[in-house]
């Protein structure tokens, strides 16, 4: 029996979302006009989605300088993108056309598709305007589970790294304080973005719900463990001594530190996991919406 099976709901789920996929089609090649720089005497991220913005060591920068991080965080976000973009198409083709996913096949090819010139623009605009993507430096979480439960993990991975991107899309493409080609890039991303959540959140809520007939209350735990250590290291990748570096801070390790151990970067965390998080503790996923410190 496939693991995503085609009932009525689901089927018209899809059927809806490729429709919406061909209706907003458009070609980055050609909608994407690059302008040789951006301006360095501005912000480059919405100044309230900095790492930095209202912790104490940043009272010691001046607005020089956090416009320089500004741009390397930006550079480093979108650098998470294309190493996460990377990931699910991976994912989704090992899964493509295969008996499990064969209901959801003609989807992931729109979903495929997109990713891939997500990936092209983000990376793009690493390499014009800061010359490099950052590589990801970050723990790799090994799944360890077999058959659904490994699919339940990819997908409730990839669903997770959709929302917390989205949460900051959302808002730096309607921030006028930004350059149009940022806000671009983020608006253009959110309108894709918001239909593979929606998926997303479907095939998660459906596959969990099997899992649940299935898995012993330990099984259960173990995945909720794995998936709250998956969100951390997401979390804290957009704190990267890297961009602290590129932007000219001295001891960019300590200043990392001090970030991810200050209240104001607490307050920053809880409210790009807010969404998630109900939707992961309301769908009986997670039993709390306490994440493991770093």
């Amino acid at each position: 029996m496939p693991v995503l099976q085609a009932d009525e709901q689901l089927q018209s789920i899809l059927d809806r979302l490729v429709a919406m996929s061909e209706r907003d089609y458009y070609d980055p090649y050609k909608l994407f006009q690059w302008p040789d720089s951006l301006p360095e005497n501005q912000y480059w991220m919405s100044p309230e989605l900095m790492s930095v913005h209202g912790t104490k060591v940043a009272e010691s920068f001046t607005e020089e300088q956090m416009w320089a991080i500004s741009k390397w965080e930006s550079v480093n976000f979108y650098s998470l993108n294309v190493d996460g973009i990377r990931e699910l198409i991976t994912e989704i083709i090992a899964r493509i056309h295969t008996k499990d996913f064969a209901v959801s096949s003609e989807y992931f090819h729109h979903m495929i598709g997109e990713e891939n010139e997500h990936m092209w623009f983000f990376a793009t605009f690493c390499l014009k305007y800061g010359g490099k993507v950052y590589p990801d430096k970050g723990v790799r979480l090994e799944m360890r589970s077999e058959g659904e439960a490994a699919h339940f993990l990819v997908f409730a991975r990839l669903l997770l790294f959709e929302e917390i991107v989205d949460f900051f899309n959302k808002r730096m493409g309607d921030d006028e304080r930004l350059h149009p080609t940022i806000r671009q890039v983020n608006a253009i991303h959110h309108q894709d973005e918001s239909r593979h959540v929606a998926f997303g959140r479907q095939i998660v809520s459906l596959l969990h719900r099997q899992l649940r007939e299935k898995l012993g209350a330990e099984e259960l735990a173990e995945l909720e463990l794995y998936l709250k250590r998956y969100l951390r290291k997401s979390v804290d990748g957009l704190v990267n001594p890297h961009a602290f570096r590129d932007a000219g801070i001295p001891d960019p390790y300590r200043v990392r530190n001090e970030v991810l151990a200050d209240p104001a970067f607490h307050e920053l965390e809880r409210k790009m996991l807010k969404r998630s998080m109900n939707f992961l503790v309301s769908e009986g996923i997670f039993t709390d919406d306490v994440l493991p410190r770093s």
